[in-house]
């Protein structure tokens, strides 16, 4: 078979650090290159581990924390959650209750066993997701607004029935469309005379009825009223001071609230008085507004309730767990998106900001906490990786895994929290547990062994995207105001309203013309007294506040502003109309029409976006400038990411895309020198000096990334070999046929191989998962000078989504020619790992004249021995301890192939 296959791309190349021609690499005092290749433990990505029960033992919890720091996971987040089997003393099954001395007792022991490890130990306050429990009494659990509707008949109306906790809060008389009503008053429940009013709303402080998801073993019941200090009060006093004295003079490195998911919640018994306080009005004559909407004063109400909403969750929430962490020398960490109500300046609160969802072209919670920490001054900022990756469980791949964090890192994420590890006893069958929903990543998944060098890799890309300084460009207004005024009865989120209205198109306009963005709210600008951006885009907007419209004003004077669609010309709040007819002015001010270059009309809040692109291209402004040479569709798939130092810049460049990207890539830095460093093996290549924009040839393989960095010179004492550049490699044997396979895992066994085939068509492997061992030897017969040989596995075959649209996670759509992993030994010696693309090796170092002996251990995953399989029976769980998860996509378990593909080796020679 022939394959296009190339090495380097036209460009001198000097290796400065690492090994290089069986040479020992000098001494570099570099701190910047020595972090990058020798990253601290602190940038080691971590687990959410999930102890399911809580059954669990001492030694099990000891021998998985061992293999964990083994594999280059530098800590773990303790998840308890929902029981996956009976209690059984013959196989040493003990569903441990929640909170109980023997959990914690036990959570005190993986603590120290980890410390002892040199890993960091984070826990949730809680168990499952939102925060409640068994102490969250009705009259502290999460409220609501209830609405019932009667009809009236006659001069009276009857009350409807109160379910336990509830009371009333006002009733009305109105018309269908709840214009003109009247108060009814509740002791006499008399309908008021005058307009002919046919219903009679009821409105009803009452609760969400939501339970805690996924709870631990004694852990059950309601979410806790995220609005009430009370409520926060009670769960603070009863789980998480228990949980963190459980950690006794080792407090935990952070305490964790997971994404806010408190389905319908926008009530709390006082909001009456706390709205009248801050709004200076009274919400209960405006309730039928609040239901209904439609009008200007409707709509400022619902803006002033969910402002309201926001700063009692801030203020009650947030900032007591902040509070309650620094008192017990830990770090508050929080996903601080979701339902219900808050902000993006609300992230400013927790000492830690983490976001989740790896949306590189849309909004998403990951740029949303990204944005909070760049403006707050936060260095670093986690994500929770990895959910739903290539559900169904086990099913994802190590190829699958770089596919989404390298979006994690091109949003700004640098500290991984991967969903996650399940904690799985030997008396789990094989594969062992799995999270309902989420990717696996212990041991029992066959892929495993090469986790060290997919550590390694998060680990130097998160380590350097920490120096310096963010250096995106541009900034969104969120219109958040705009989100509040829409807000209704039982979906009270700005980040679900962000959603529609920062649209993919809008996004793509920005990052296709050649910038980073982040997002910014009015209430940051206002707290920061600045905009620290080159570029703010305005979507369509109608409402914001008028300190807020200020300042933007006196930001136009240095920086761009620019209108997409609709301009802003009313204030936010029923008490500051007043103030919307300054801030209509100031749009004129700005924009003055169709003519002002920062005015791009008839942009629908859905529509298409190239006028915004084309002005941003004409600002001669764009951080990388792509010039790809063999398109593959409207958007470049290269995304990149921009840290500025002192004296260098650093760019992370990725191709999201399942082609092979073909371009020149300029780089807006005053700097000349440009070095790749190679976050795979740390190899540090320089390009050389180079002129017009410090343009460069970029050829990336599909998911393949780079690191360029930047500097004013390289460090001559660091070059460790003269002159070295490839013309493109030839094929000088084809090595895909005559193989030994030994299967190793499970019954061993051993078959000959005339050529390649998937694992699945090999007889009684159909459902094989586990290692498999290629052997075969090939002749040299010399080893020319200043020649490389590589093996080359071939490119992967691009493959159609076919999820459904509303699939959750992601997947890599490639074919991979090693299915899905392989460890490589050329002659006894380990020549390297392979788990993305481009799927090629250099065996240069580990080659003599003659016979070599070529050893390829190949790892798939354990999706094909769960397909063997009969489901799983969960009567008897269930019967105990209730639906408590359901296993997801069940339907798409099914033998995938295995192995390898095709294999060639490559030789390439010297430039002349």
């Amino acid at each position: 078979m022939t394959h296009a296959r190339f090495l380097a791309f036209g460009l001198i190349a000097i290796v400065l650090t690492g090994v290089a021609g069986g040479q020992s690499p000098k001494p570099n005092l570099d701190p910047l290159r020595q972090g990058f290749l020798n990253p601290p433990p602190d940038a080691r990505p971590m687990m959410r581990w999930w102890w399911f029960g809580p059954a669990i033992t001492r030694p099990e919890l000891a021998r998985e924390l061992q293999t964990m720091q083994q594999a280059g996971i530098g800590g773990v987040e303790i998840q308890p959650v929902y029981p996956m089997a009976l209690d059984d003393p013959a196989q040493g099954i003990r569903n441990l209750r929640y909170l109980s001395p023997e959990f914690l007792d036990t959570v005190g022991y993986a603590n120290r066993t980890a410390r002892s490890l040199g890993m960091r130990v984070d826990i949730t306050l809680g168990s499952g997701w939102p925060y409640g429990g068994p102490g969250t009494t009705l009259d502290l659990a999460a409220g609501s607004l209830r609405v019932v509707s009667q009809p009236i008949n006659g001069s009276t109306v009857s009350p409807p029935s109160l379910e336990p906790g509830e009371s009333f809060v006002a009733a009305f008389a109105v018309n269908y469309d709840a214009a003109s009503a009247q108060r009814i008053d509740l002791a006499t429940l008399a309908v008021p005379s005058g307009a002919p009013n046919r219903t009679a709303l009821f409105f009803i402080a009452s609760h969400t009825g939501m339970q805690v998801k996924r709870a631990a073993f004694g852990a059950e019941g309601n979410v806790l009223d995220h609005f009430s200090r009370a409520a926060i009060d009670e769960h603070l006093r009863d789980i998480a001071e228990p949980l963190v004295a459980a950690f006794g003079s080792q407090p935990p490195t952070s305490v964790f609230s997971d994404s806010l998911e408190v389905e319908g919640s926008d009530w709390t018994s006082n909001l009456p008085e706390e709205f009248l306080k801050r709004r200076g009005y009274d919400l209960v004559p405006h309730l039928p507004e609040l239901l209904a909407g439609g009008t200007p004063e409707a709509d400022a109400v619902r803006h002033d309730w969910g402002k309201t909403l926001s700063e009692l969750i801030r203020e009650n929430y947030l900032a007591p767990l902040t509070q309650f962490a620094e008192a017990h020398h830990t770090l508050f960490r929080s996903q601080t998106y979701g339902d219900p109500a808050v902000t993006l300046a609300d992230e400013a609160t927790p000492n830690l900001i983490e976001g989740e969802g790896m949306q590189w072209r849309q909004f998403s919670y990951c740029r949303w906490a990204t944005s909070a920490a760049h403006l707050y001054g936060r260095n670093v900022v986690s994500a929770e990786t990895w959910t739903w990756l290539h559900s169904p469980a086990f099913r994802a791949t190590p190829l699958d895994v770089k596919a989404e964090a390298d979006r994690m890192f091109l949003l700004g994420v640098n500290q991984f929290v991967g969903h996650g590890w399940p904690y799985s006893p030997t008396s789990a069958d094989e594969p062992g547990y799995a999270f309902y929903a989420a990717a696996v990543f212990n041991e029992h998944n066959p892929w495993f062994p090469v986790m060290p060098e997919i550590t390694k890799y998060l680990t130097r890309v998160s380590w350097l995207l920490r120096q310096g300084e963010p250096a995106n460009d541009v900034a969104i207004l969120l219109p958040e105001d705009d989100a509040q005024a829409a807000f209704t009865p039982g979906h009270v989120s700005v980040t679900d309203e962000m959603s529609r209205r920062i649209t993919p198109e809008l996004m793509a306009a920005i990052l296709d013309a050649g910038y980073n963005v982040d997002f910014i709210d009015a209430a940051t600008i206002d707290k920061l007294g600045t905009i620290p951006y080159s570029i703010l885009i305005i979507p369509p907007t109608d409402r914001i506040p008028l300190n807020t419209y200020k300042r933007i004003e006196e930001f136009s004077k240095t920086g761009k502003v620019i209108a997409a669609g609709k301009q802003p010309t009313l204030a936010p709040g029923l008490t500051d109309q007043g103030d919307s007819v300054e801030i209509a002015a100031i749009s004129r001010r700005l924009f003055k029409g169709p003519n002002h270059p920062g005015f791009i009309p008839n942009l629908r809040i859905e529509g298409n976006f190239p006028p915004l692109r084309s002005l941003l291209e004409q600002m001669n402004l764009s951080d990388l400038n792509v010039i790809e040479i063999a398109p593959n569709g409207p958007h470049s798939p290269l995304g990149f990411i921009h840290r500025r130092l002192p004296d260098r810049d650093i760019y992370f460049v990725a191709n999201t895309g399942n082609v092979p990207f073909i371009g020149l890539v300029g780089f807006r830095s005053a700097h000349r020198t440009v070095e790749e460093w190679n976050a795979d093996g740390g190899r540090i290549t320089l390009y050389g000096s180079l002129e017009h924009r410090n343009r460069v040839d970029v050829r990336l393989a599909p998911y393949e990334s780079r690191i360029f960095v930047l500097a004013d010179e390289s460090d001559p004492d660091s070059v460790q070999n003269p002159f070295i550049g490839f013309t493109p490699t030839k094929e000088i044997a084809n090595l895909s046929r005559d193989w030994d396979i030994t299967f190793t895992s499970g019954h061993a066994s051993k078959g000959h191989l005339d050529s390649f085939i998937s694992w699945t068509r090999v007889p009684d492997h159909k459902f094989y998962s586990g290692e498999a061992t290629y052997t075969r030897a090939f002749t040299l017969a010399r080893i020319a000078p200043k020649t490389a040989y590589y093996l080359d596995f071939g490119p992967g075959i691009p493959i159609p989504d076919d999820r459904p649209a509303d699939a959750n996670g992601m997947h890599a759509l490639l074919d991979p020619p090693i299915r899905e992993a392989a460890i490589v030994f050329v002659n006894g010696k380990r020549a390297g790992a392979l788990w993305h693309p481009p799927y090629r090796l250099d065996i240069t170092a580990c080659i003599h004249p003659g016979e070599n002996k070529l050893e390829v251990r190949v790892y798939n995953t354990a999706i094909n021995e769960l397909a063997g399989q009969p489901p799983r029976d969960l009567t008897a769980l269930r019967a105990k301890y209730g639906t408590r998860f359901e296993p997801q996509d069940q339907d798409r378990i099914h033998p995938i192939p295995s192995g390898l593909r095709d294999l060639v080796l490559l030789e390439s020679g010297p430039v002349p």
